[in-house]
């Protein structure tokens, strides 16, 4: 079972981060889904985050995170965690 925890709003791809808004909580350590158009893109474990250039491992709802991401993701794809 899957539920929704936020949107990717950036991805930088020469550093490989996702930015996402969150809708729900999110830890290192955490299976996350990377989907657009109703279509799974990839699924990855949450290695490292952070939030204003500082290292975290939980992030809450309404907050806005950078995600180390293993592929290429698009602007507007929702994360699911898994």
């Amino acid at each position: 079972m899957s539920f929704k925890v936020g949107r990717v709003v950036h991805y930088y791809d020469k550093i490989k981060v996702a930015v996402v808004d969150l809708t729900g909580d999110v830890s290192v350590g955490d299976k996350l889904k990377f989907a657009r158009g109703g279509e799974d893109l990839f699924e990855q474990s949450v290695e490292e985050m952070q939030m204003e250039h500082k290292k975290i491992t939980t992030a809450k709802k309404g907050e806005t995170v950078a995600i180390k991401a293993t592929e290429e993701v698009k602007e507007g794809a929702e994360v699911f965690k898994v």
